[in-house]
């Protein structure tokens, strides 16, 4: 098992929060997130086209339900590499890995903008919403490009604007007449909508050596909460969406008042036998190196 947690990076920020405060919670909160957004990532993978024999990076793997899906496509004759920063999620993912007996997959901590990876050792980097996080994506694109070159191909799923995605804005919204939201500054920041503007990440992708490049949208209903009741559906927006933190930060007052607000912004879009339902919009981006 490598482990490139140690190494030289610039993500530090992004490392600490993804390994001490969003990874555990995304671990606890795993099949709910999967549900959620398990539809987006089998799209980018059928973009992809993992075929039985090929060696794919599976970049941001997180708890390691791409992971397995990808250890699938390639069957025993193929291999799948997830690399995350996250050491609670890589920990779960090669669990499950395991309790699957899975023998084509290896999961490790690393920082994919700057790990050393084998010049053209992958015939396929794919991400499902890994990739938005670095401090340099253009490094950070390039490095990926240097382990699939050769002809390898890119495929990822990202993130249009938090506007055009409902089921995140509509209960930040109406959380943030309560509590105190910080908005990015920089709508390029690391983050989950760096990729939202189509144009840069198209000039990202070519900058970085890539050709064949397609940016394409993608628009789905999205199970938020994955298809719980409308009270847990609040809590989980409450603990994964862009206001948590200011919610968990708010005195007891303001923070019920956002908790109903969310509740609100809710409860038309739910439904006893699916639960939220909600439209959700991101690019599925493929490229060849």
């Amino acid at each position: 098992m490598q482990d490139d947690s140690s190494a030289t990076t610039a993500n530090e920020k992004q490392i600490d929060y993804w390994d001490q405060t969003a990874g555990p919670r995304w671990v606890a909160m795993q099949d709910s997130l999967d549900r959620l957004i398990g539809p987006l990532g089998v799209e980018a993978r059928r973009r992809g086209a993992p075929s039985a024999g090929e060696s794919v990076l599976d970049v941001g793997c997180g708890c390691g339900q791409t992971l397995l899906e990808l250890a699938e496509d390639v069957g025993e004759s193929g291999s799948v590499t997830g690399v995350d920063v996250s050491s609670p999620m890589v920990a779960r993912a090669n669990e499950r890995a395991a309790d699957g007996g899975f023998k084509n997959i290896e999961a490790f901590v690393a920082d994919a903008q700057v790990y050393d990876f084998e010049p053209g050792a992958y015939d396929l980097a794919y991400s499902r919403f890994g990739v938005m996080f670095f401090d340099d994506p253009l490094a950070a694109l390039g490095n990926l490009g240097r382990a699939i070159e050769g002809g390898g191909r890119m495929s990822f799923v990202c993130w249009q604007a938090i506007t055009e995605n409902p089921w995140m804005f509509e209960p930040t919204r109406a959380a943030m007449a309560h509590v105190d939201v910080e908005a990015p500054t920089d709508p390029h920041a690391p983050g989950p909508f760096a990729f939202a503007d189509r144009e840069r990440l198209l000039g990202l992708l070519t900058g970085a050596g890539f050709g064949d490049v397609l940016v394409e949208p993608f628009e789905v209903e999205m199970e938020v909460g994955g298809g719980a009741e409308l009270d847990q559906t609040v809590e989980f927006m409450l603990q994964m969406g862009p206001a948590a933190q200011a919610v968990r930060e708010a005195d007891a007052q303001a923070a019920e008042a956002a908790r109903g607000a969310v509740r609100e912004a809710l409860e038309p879009y739910y439904s006893a036998e699916r639960g939220v339902i909600m439209p959700g919009r991101s690019w599925i981006v493929s490229a060849r190196a």
